[in-house]
């Protein structure tokens, strides 16, 4: 495929670690990488983003989600760009600025369905390689221990029970949303079914990854954790 992956790497001086956090969504994935991020120096690669903007894409041409080979061929023709920011980082797809339309339910839905095929997923497994090869990153998803840095410095899997991850979520969505709590926790349920029983890559922890379960931890008290992880690392 011809589809390219920038990033605009944040620090020269930042260590040539790789962190890699994998997770169910709604774990708290993005909130950890982003302190670690700032906090060692690192650059930020959400590999959510890149699934979620190519969903987006995929919704827009109005593509079936459950035939791959419509998808790899739209593949063939997306360029999708990272720029991150002290906050979150800043995605374009195509040109266009598309951040504020990837946490939309319908995207979020969309990205679970099209990582599903083999094909999607080797193509985004290459260009994270080639994002994070240089070290100095902290890469979060559903399978960077296991597949894309089988080999990263330090390996999280971050965990919790569906429903306190539901909960969370909806807390988030705020009075953005119309939908109650038992919604959320069911289409995080649905989504945790499709992402741990697909045959190419299924979520699961790295066998030498330390699990993180936060079930009964404040998202606070989990960053305190990872970032304790991390030092070690580098000492």
């Amino acid at each position: 495929m011809s589809t390219e992956f920038h990033s605009e790497h944040s620090s020269a001086s930042a260590p040539k670690i790789i962190v890699a956090i994998d997770g169910p969504a709604g774990a708290g994935k993005s909130t950890i990488a982003r302190h670690l991020a700032r906090h060692f120096g690192l650059l930020n690669l959400e590999t959510g983003a890149m699934y979620r903007a190519f969903a987006l894409k995929a919704l827009r041409a109005a593509l079936s989600l459950d035939e791959s080979s419509a998808l790899e061929r739209l593949a063939g023709e997306t360029i999708i760009h990272l720029v991150p920011t002290s906050g979150e980082n800043r995605v374009f797809l195509d040109g266009e600025d598309v951040t504020g339309e990837l946490r939309n339910a319908a995207v979020t839905d969309a990205a679970s369905r099209v990582s599903v095929f083999p094909v999607i997923r080797a193509w985004m497994v290459r260009l994270q390689q080639q994002m994070g090869s240089a070290g100095g990153v902290v890469m979060e998803g559903r399978d960077i221990g296991t597949v894309v840095f089988p080999h990263a410095d330090v390996k999280i899997f971050l965990d919790a029970a569906p429903e306190v991850r539901g909960m969370r979520r909806f807390e988030q969505m705020g009075a953005h949303t119309e939908r109650q709590p038992d919604e959320v926790i069911l289409e995080l349920r649905e989504r945790d079914k499709r992402d741990r029983n697909r045959a190419d890559s299924p979520l699961k922890p790295a066998e030498d990854a330390v699990v993180l379960d936060s079930t009964d931890m404040t998202l606070a008290e989990a960053v305190k954790v990872a970032e304790r992880l991390v030092e070690a690392r580098l000492a």
